[in-house]
């Protein structure tokens, strides 16, 4: 497999597709004969509206325009994050190309090629500097090394300089979300190059420490004029590289992709370990607490037959307490089953056998019911169901000891089930049941209006797809509530938040519809709940984007049309316009859309990518601007007195200064007040465990402890008062799930969510990425609880 333009701009890769395909069918010398003899070559480009779009908008203007600086995204939400997807698969390009690497024709190397390389250089392309992850095979790792090498050793052979790895950039084969890193979960050789070019000519810059030849940097290259040619020549070498090595190897490489999926079959069918750097901790701590010296291995040898007791290996490393788990088991009686079945679908998708319960079972003690989800370790991709169930644990990386530590390439931490608030068993023993192999895809089945002819129906505020059918309703006029205090049906207790729907003409109807289609459960009451309640109100959603085109704004526009809430995107522009309450009920920021300190001209990379608005066409004029603090947040302040909602999500609750709330930095220096450099805080993406506080409206349906996606956000110290209320923080200095963090004390009761009264509105803060990439569907509800809360009336029954 090699591809091109899942980053659209980057636009060596597409076009040098097209050239290879035209190569393969045209020449007929020796080498190609052999390739095409011995090898079947997949290459495409992988978001060709992306590559149109690139090309009109560079095409219109070649001599002025940069094809890195659109007007728009180059896919219709997510842009760049089209590579940043791969083991979620949310989006139909991801979905498919995961069809074909991992259910259909399962390629044994696949090269992803992007730009741009490093400054000073023609390309980076692997190896890749570590850490590689603890749950792949070794054989992958070594793969890569082998056909990077034989890329490197052409480049040498044919005296193309500038091409170096490792060192030369950041990359690293820890995570799993791009298209190359998900072959390595799935015993796959996965390849990235990042190539300098342009269809404008540009310049390998003069760099001065890239002209001293290393290692990972073999041939250093001049300083020179650099064409569209040149790059084109060099993306087609490291194709017939690849190409080469996959014809003469190709016995060993078929080879190692069996006996690696025989590896993880064999792993996952008896006890195994898997050494993290936590156990290593733990086993050196053992050693220091009791004192243990290396001794003699044996008498005689050197200096260097020497280690310590291998009882440390064989009682702390191998502590049953932490074998490896045999399987996982999903149990279907667990509040949000149909965000399950989305987890599992998502596993599916990238070539996971799922097994379904076709009635009750139990293991290891524990009963399950019928229609539970079962997922075995004992298959051959068994790296990613550990990667999706279980935490990563990043190992302390650091530029130097005592330096600042080195950034991950992107997650650090990314546990899929954790994200999605999957409710899950481990088992550690070999086990069997009543069990089906799911055939495609799992299918929810048909929810129930249980008691059509009440008065009104109960529906769970638990379950995400609630939101649809609140969408749905509120949109043909059904009346919508979220019951405050629990309601007790047929022996059942129904918490906090429950949603109540009055039967009127046509619910009955409509609740089977969306019972048919959705899945949904609805309980029929005969009596009207009594006591108080907050009635949802239809609500005009305005969702904040840029000219360019933000990917968060993007990710959160995809995720509102999954739930079917109405909304549009609106521009600063816009904004400054005023008179906001007129147009909208909610306004919703995206991290990125406001920072902290916003001066005359807006945030000042923002104001700097704004392009002269006679230079563009004249519909995206409209587009340009910045969120600033002396227009933009005044509009803010006039629609939540008003009565209007203002959500503020990552580093867009910031909102929180402007709006003078009673907070501060909880991220600072406890004795100098000053923030908290690298060395002594780095919070990079992982997954962490906050507190919750489930009766306040904003978190209903949620449990007191929530796993959220957190990646160098605020984190607050509030002084609580009536009008602003504390909903989500974090209760210990130890809040790490999966991942990587250091200095987690500064995190103890600093808060993460905000309710505040601001005049006749609301404000709503949350400093995690609660809707990160489509992924945390556990913390989705933060978000749609805040979407329809402002605006909710106060109604007693």
């Amino acid at each position: 497999w090699i591809d091109g333009g899942t980053h659209s701009s980057e636009i060596v890769n597409h076009q040098a597709e097209f050239e290879l395909v035209y190569q393969m069918v045209s020449r007929t010398d020796r080498e190609v004969m052999r390739f095409l003899d011995d090898v079947i070559l997949l290459t495409l480009v992988t978001n060709p509206d992306g590559m149109n779009i690139v090309a009109d908008w560079y095409m219109g203007d070649p001599q002025n325009r940069n094809p890195w600086r659109l007007p728009e995204l180059f896919h219709k939400y997510i842009g760049g994050d089209t590579n940043r997807d791969h083991y979620m698969s949310n989006q139909p390009e991801t979905e498919h190309i995961n069809r074909v690497l991992y259910r259909e024709w399962f390629p044994q190397i696949v090269f992803n090629q992007h730009q741009t390389g490093p400054q000073g250089t023609v390309m980076f392309l692997p190896p890749f500097r570590d850490p590689f992850n603890y749950d792949y095979d070794p054989l992958v790792i070594q793969g890569v090394e082998v056909v990077s090498a034989a890329i490197q050793n052409r480049y040498l052979a044919e005296g193309k300089a500038g091409a170096g790895s490792r060192s030369m950039a950041g990359f690293s084969t820890w995570w799993e979300g791009c298209l190359r890193c998900g072959t390595y979960f799935h015993n796959a050789i996965g390849l990235l190059t990042e190539i300098n070019g342009s269809p404008t000519p540009m310049e390998i810059t003069f760099v001065p420490g890239t002209q001293l030849p290393k290692t990972d940097y073999p041939m250093p290259i001049a300083p020179q004029e650099w064409h569209f040619r040149q790059a084109i020549e060099y993306i087609q070498s490291a194709n017939l590289a690849t190409l080469d090595v996959a014809s003469k190897y190709r016995e060993d490489l078929l080879y190692n992709r069996y006996l690696m999926g025989r590896n993880s079959i064999d792993r996952g069918g008896r006890d195994n370990w898997t050494f993290t750097p936590d156990r290593i901790a733990a086993v050196e701590a053992a050693i220091e607490r009791d004192g243990a010296e290396m001794e003699p291995i044996a008498t005689g040898g050197s200096g260097r037959d020497r280690g310590y007791p291998r009882q440390y290996y064989e009682d702390v490393l191998l502590d049953p307490d932490y074998k490896d788990a045999r399987g996982y088991i999903i149990p279907s009686d667990q509040p949000d089953f149909l965000t399950a079945t989305k987890f599992v679908n998502v596993l599916i998708k990238s070539g996971i056998f799922i097994h379904r319960a076709t009635e009750a079972f139990e293991v290891s003690g524990t009963n399950y019911p019928q229609g539970s989800y079962v997922v075995k370790a004992a298959q051959a991709f068994r790296p990613h169901v550990r990667s999706m169930f279980e935490p990563q644990d990043h190992p302390d990386d650091y530029a130097y000891e005592g330096g600042p530590p080195t950034p991950p390439y992107d997650a650090a931490g990314w546990t899929l089930a954790y994200q999605m608030g999957v409710e899950f068993d481990k088992v550690f023993e070999g086990f069997d049941g009543p069990f089906e192999l799911i055939d495609g895809f799992a299918q929810v089945g048909t929810g129930s209006v249980a008691n059509p002819g009440a008065s009104g129906f109960l529906l769970s505020h638990q379950v995400n797809d609630a939101f649809i059918a609140v969408n749905r309703l509120l949109s043909a006029g059904e009346q919508v509530n979220w019951l405050t205090s629990p309601i007790e049906v047929g022996g059942e207790v129904y918490p906090v938040g429950t949603m109540y729907v009055a039967a009127a003409e046509g619910t009955v109807a409509r609740l089977n519809t969306l019972a048919s289609e959705v899945g949904l459960d609805f309980v029929g009451v005969d009596t009207q709940p009594s006591g108080r309640a907050l009635r949802l109100q239809p609500v005009r959603i305005g969702l904040w984007d840029r000219y360019g085109g933000s990917r968060t704004s993007g990710w959160t526009r995809w995720l509102l049309e999954q739930f079917e809430f109405p909304f549009e995107v609106v521009y600063p522009q816009r904004l400054d316009a005023g008179n906001l309450i007129d147009q909208f009920d909610v306004l919703i920021f995206e991290s990125g859309a406001i920072s902290p300190e916003l001066d005359r001209a807006g945030n000042v990379r923002a104001q700097a990518d704004q392009p002269d608005p006679e230079s563009i066409p004249a519909e995206y004029r409209e587009r340009l601007g910045a969120i600033t603090s002396d227009v933009t947040i005044p509009q803010l302040r006039r629609f939540m007195n008003s009565g209007g909602t203002v959500i503020g999500i990552g580093s867009s609750a910031s909102l929180g200064y402007h709006a003078r709330l009673p907070i501060r930095d909880a991220l600072v220096d406890r004795r100098t007040g000053r923030p908290l450099q690298m060395e002594q805080y780095w919070a990079p993406g992982s997954v962490h465990q906050m507190r919750v506080d489930n009766t306040n409206p904003l978190a209903y349906g949620m449990p007191e402890r929530l796993d959220v996606y957190f990646n160098r956000n605020p984190v607050f110290r509030l002084t609580p008062t009536r009008a602003v209320r504390r909903v989500g923080w974090f209760d210990s200095g130890q809040t790490l799930r999966s991942g990587w963090a250091l200095g987690e004390q500064y995190h103890e009761n600093g808060v993460t969510v905000i309710d505040a009264d601001i005049g006749g509105g609301k404000l709503f803060l949350f400093t995690p990425l609660i809707n990160f990439r489509g992924q945390p569907h556990a913390s989705f509800k933060l978000l749609f609880n805040g979407i329809y809360y402002g605006g909710a009336e106060e109604v007693s029954f």
